[in-house]
């Protein structure tokens, strides 16, 4: 796995002054966001034709200004000398948007270092007969991005209401399966999304279609209000959205 590069003054240019693309992450740490940080950590991950690094603006005072970096996190997007893209107090569902932002100056510079477009596969229908456990590094792909409405129920271990609504959840799964996915998300181990979506109490059940956030509740529901609420997602229409919405 390929960690983020912690930058300084001194070493600065040598990723500026290169020729390989680079994701800057400008920030003391203050005010980050957790689901950015997760996007960030992935996409160091999967990206490597891409140096991603981070600098502390707060005791790297020729970043700072070379920057124009103010108190907010600032990630940056370089490549061949100059700044292709700028993004102020990131989200998470920043980092897919700036990495293609990056990608396509580099076709348009240089095309032969532009990687090759991947194979698509032939997508196979799944067909969830239960609750799928999803977290803070999943829950793009798993939820925002998945093809069937996502109920999605925010719990935790020591929740009492979670453990009374847990068995209803896993027999609407069941009873829908293959028309909804139900999500569970572990609030405990998943600060991020819990801080994303200010998930205040617990359970919490959310709704998401086409990606929109369509439904959010705390408290636990009925089974027969649970599945009145699954019926009304499933016939719900929501225009198709590019990128999931900034709450």
């Amino acid at each position: 796995m390929q960690e983020p590069l912690i930058l300084t003054d001194e070493t600065l240019d040598t990723v500026l002054m290169g020729d390989q693309p680079a994701m800057i992450l400008v920030s003391s740490g203050d005010g980050l966001r957790g689901d950015f940080i997760t996007a960030f950590k992935k996409a160091a991950a999967d990206e490597p034709s891409l140096i991603f690094a981070r600098i502390d603006p707060s005791t790297n005072p020729k970043a700072a200004e070379r920057f124009d970096a103010g108190s907010k996190p600032l990630l940056i997007g370089w490549y061949c000398g100059e700044t292709v893209v700028r993004r102020s107090r990131p989200w998470g569902s920043d980092m897919p948007l700036a990495l293609e932002q990056v990608h396509e100056r580099i076709k348009e510079i240089n095309p032969q270092a532009a990687p090759a477009e991947p194979e698509e596969e032939p997508k196979q229908k799944v067909v969830d007969s239960k609750p799928v456990a999803v977290t803070d590094n999943t829950f793009q792909k798993e939820v925002i991005d998945y093809p069937l409405p996502v109920l999605v129920d925010f719990w935790a271990e020591w929740c009492g209401p979670c453990r009374q609504v847990a068995p209803v959840l896993d027999k609407l799964a069941k009873e829908f399966a293959g028309k909804i996915r139900i999500a569970k998300v572990n609030v405990d181990e998943n600060p991020g999304l819990s801080s994303t979506f200010q998930i205040q109490s617990i359970p919490t059940m959310m709704m998401v279609k086409s990606r929109t956030i369509v439904f959010s509740q705390p408290g636990a529901l009925p089974e027969h209000a649970l599945r009145d609420l699954i019926q009304q997602l499933i016939k719900l229409e929501v225009p198709p959205q590019e990128a999931p919405p900034k709450q």
